[in-house]
């Protein structure tokens, strides 16, 4: 049934990101041999990175023609654009600089040292989303968006209880404030994850099984963000055995 929310439950980290590193590459094929170019939307923070690190190492990487993928961020923080911390400078370490990818295809947001406003950065984002959208839209069409969630259920940066999570008349906000350093990000909204056809939530350790065990309990997008992330056709949470301990094994598919 389409956006049924599914887990798939790995036994440790290694074998999780492995397994998303060969679902992405085997999707991602398929998909281009039925339309011109794919659009992904890549996530940060250690098993995000995790599984880029993985499509990379992996046998079948040459196997998908990257030069028709565009690659773009659910959020990024507002630091200096040759900053580690920055989900931009992990991904290209990770895996983006390995591929033949033009420079075109790969959307970063704008940093801190380039002098742009937080606000204006948003809006920049916000255009560069218009510009490779079907006429009339605001987004392109995301074919595979991937999402970390935090220990108190957050995504992107989009945080509980915060203004950034309810915004709907916008596809990118800024975050001042943030409860997690660094303060000022940028992030997609709800409204614009959820465009995509399929969100893949990739999650690891024990203290993320509160934040996904709320979320598949129907907990509000407003006290869990996660809870609010779905894809139009698939949602989907690879999780190692460690996150999935609150999980009903109602909701555990032998595989995917």
């Amino acid at each position: 049934m389409a956006n049924e929310r599914r887990v798939l439950v790995y036994p440790d980290r290694d074998q999780l990101t492995s397994a998303v590193a060969k679902r992405f590459l085997s999707r991602t094929r398929e998909l281009l041999e039925g339309q011109d170019v794919v659009h992904v939307v890549l996530t940060g923070g250690t098993v995000g990175i995790g599984s880029l690190a993985a499509v990379a190492a992996s046998k079948d990487l040459a196997k998908v023609d990257f030069s028709r993928v565009h690659f773009w961020w659910g959020d990024e923080r507002w630091v200096a654009r040759d900053s580690a911390d920055r989900n931009e400078v992990q991904a290209r370490e990770a895996l983006l600089d390995a591929l033949d990818v033009p420079a075109a295809n790969i959307h970063a947001f704008a940093a801190s040292d380039e002098g742009v406003e937080l606000d204006d950065a948003a809006v920049q984002y916000a255009e560069e989303l218009r510009s490779h959208a079907p006429e009339g839209q605001d987004l392109p069409r995301f074919d595979i968006t991937f999402l970390g969630v935090g220990p108190d259920g957050h995504i992107a940066s989009l945080f509980p209880e915060r203004r950034e999570i309810t915004v709907t008349d916008a596809t990118v906000v800024s975050v001042r404030n943030s409860p997690k350093p660094p303060p000022e990000r940028l992030s997609l909204t709800r409204g614009a994850i959820n465009s995509s056809v399929r969100v893949w939530l990739v999650m690891s350790g024990d203290d993320k099984a509160s934040a996904l065990g709320l979320t598949l309990a129907g907990a509000s997008f407003n006290e869990v963000p996660a809870a609010g992330a779905k894809g139009r056709k698939r949602t989907v949470f690879f999780v190692d055995q460690a996150a999935a301990a609150e999980v009903p094994d109602s909701l555990i598919l032998p595989e995917y």
